[in-house]
């Protein structure tokens, strides 16, 4: 299955994903910058991104727990999820995600 990731500057990013993977995981592998502090535990915001609406009301709702994580990120719109909670499946096929503005990985500085 493929997943799009569309970076800050705009750029389609296409990558290979199978379902069960998280979306954060295939960013990661991808070079997105999803730094994913907490490695998924959702203890922080830095995985953060902007799913096209189009792609939104297929996904599962988000927990109370992410929705107050997504308080604390920057550049949240009302399509934004924590990438660590969604789990691909087949019927996500073709998802399109946008990294926001503000994402930085500053890991490994």
């Amino acid at each position: 299955m493929k997943v799009t990731f569309i970076t800050r500057e705009g750029e389609k990013c296409a990558v290979e994903a199978a379902p069960g993977d998280s979306l954060l995981e295939v960013g990661q592998r991808a070079g997105m910058p999803l730094e994913g502090t907490c490695e998924g535990q959702m203890a922080c915001s830095t995985c953060h991104v902007i799913i096209a609406r189009e792609w939104f009301g297929r996904l599962s709702e988000a927990s109370e727990e992410e929705e107050d994580m997504l308080d604390l990120a920057a550049d949240v719109e009302a399509t934004s999820r924590l990438s660590c909670q969604i789990l691909l499946t087949e019927e996500l096929d073709g998802l399109e995600v946008r990294i926001p503005e503000a994402s930085h990985n500053a890991q490994g500085f």
